[in-house]
């Protein structure tokens, strides 16, 4: 207790509003003791050196919306929530850059961009998500075909490392960390490598114009052989047509920003939505919806479907990667496991987010994940469990292989030998 009492007063000595942690802010089922509400880097570092001081876990937070994704932590002692880091420090229009702390929530970015004309050409999955969680959960929806993902559009990033010291890249460097691109390190780095508190992104102008074109593909049942051994051969239900249309959307000239899917049911139809936008983008439209007319009804609308840039579910969430040219054989993979699997996600790039129930249980989950891991993973599929409670994923590793996580463990052993940043969160343990 004496000791809790001085790593509570040292941590108040920094001047940042500290708080005791309650249930709500458990990260991934594990709770913090305090809670910390910094307002500036220079806040956060001051945190940071008494966290080294005191060998204290530390887990970064920004709107909360992805803290049951991933690994929980080893142990988490302190908190730091990025809620009060949450201005908008320059948007130089002319030049297309924003300068952002990173509490900031995308909307309230989206917003104050807007009244430019320009924007930030992510879509984040879920309301709430801010600019550090985005980045370091390398979160995107449907535009990831066109504009990238977070990595993509980052100039420039701020950090604080594990022993106070404030690194930065990119855009208006100050302190660099020699021989590292810390926009690309940071990214997808689940906050086991420093707490990202400014972040300078690239900016497009707002579209004119945008359409999104829907069409309903129905299930037709065939025999499925799989490549290989990867399937079994049985009767599965498909949608039909839809190997056909991305390649003939893929060599059209109406350069989609988007072309994602909805499947409800991994044992059905399935609906393809194509986004144009800019100049011309109702002639562009209308020459999709030709295309798409050859493989059911296709309708033309000025908003999405409800169901866009979100995710199939929230439960148990799987993050699903794979070379363009195999994501028929992916889709297919999925059905032939038989669960009541909805899949959404881009079709084009082939990066897809698969929910299944809640109670599917834990031998079926465990099933699900390592057969697919081995059908796809001689294809480059990689199958990552973004959430789902601890009781399903004991049998399995939520990140499954990593073939870069040797030199992923040196990176950590140099921005964290201490293990004191989101211990266990990442691939590997890291």
């Amino acid at each position: 207790m004496k000791a809790l009492r001085h790593e509570a007063e040292a941590l108040s000595k920094t001047g940042v509003t500290i708080r005791e942690a309650d249930p709500g802010d458990a990260v991934a089922g594990v709770p913090p003791r305090w809670v910390a509400l910094p307002e500036s880097t220079a806040e956060v570092a001051a945190l940071m050196r008494v966290s080294a001081e005191y060998d204290l876990a530390v887990v970064p937070v920004g709107g909360g919306t992805k803290l049951h994704w991933g690994g929980p932590p080893e142990r988490c002692d302190l908190l730091i929530d990025t809620c009060c880091l949450n201005e908008v420090l320059e948007h130089a229009t002319g030049d297309l850059i924003v300068r952002t702390q990173t509490g900031v929530t995308m909307d309230t970015l989206a917003e104050t961009l807007a009244g430019g004309g320009q924007e930030l050409s992510l879509d984040v999955p879920l309301d709430g998500a801010t600019i550090g969680g985005t980045i370091a959960t390398a979160a995107a929806g449907p535009r990831r075909f066109r504009y990238g993902t977070p990595r993509d559009l980052l100039i420039g990033i701020t950090v604080v490392l594990a022993d106070g010291t404030v690194a930065r890249s990119g855009g208006k460097v100050v302190k660099n960390v020699a021989g590292y691109d810390l926009g690309k390190l940071f990214s997808g780095s689940y906050g086991t490598l420093g707490v990202i508190t400014e972040a300078t992104f690239r900016l497009h102008p707002v579209p004119a114009d945008r359409r999104w074109i829907t069409v309903e593909l129905p299930a037709t049942e065939h025999r499925e052989d799989g490549a290989g051994e990867m399937v079994t051969s049985r009767r599965q239900s498909f949608p039909g047509g839809l190997e056909s249309l991305v390649a003939g959307l893929a060599a059209s000239q109406a350069e989609p920003s988007a072309v994602e899917l909805d499947w409800p049911d991994a044992r059905g139809g399935a609906a393809v939505t194509v986004l144009v936008e800019g100049t011309a983008a109702r002639g562009r439209a209308l020459a999709v919806r030709t295309l798409m007319g050859e493989h059911g009804t296709a309708g033309i609308a000025d908003a999405p479907p409800g169901w866009w840039a979100t995710p199939p579910g929230e439960d148990v969430l799987l993050e699903l990667r794979i070379p363009p040219a195999h994501a028929h054989v992916a889709l297919r993979a999925i059905a032939a496991r038989g669960l009541p699997a909805r899949v959404r996600g881009s079709i084009a790039s082939a990066v897809l987010t698969v929910a299944l129930p809640a109670d599917v249980g834990e031998v079926a989950f465990a099933e699900f994940v390592s057969g697919l891991r081995e059908d796809l993973g001689p294809l480059g599929g990689r199958l990552t469990v973004l959430a789902a409670p601890p009781e399903l994923t004991h049998l399995l590793d939520r990140w499954g292989p990593a073939s870069a996580l040797p030199l992923m463990r040196r990176v950590k052993e140099r921005f964290d030998p201490g293990r004191r940043l989101s211990p266990g969160r990442f691939v590997g343990g890291i």
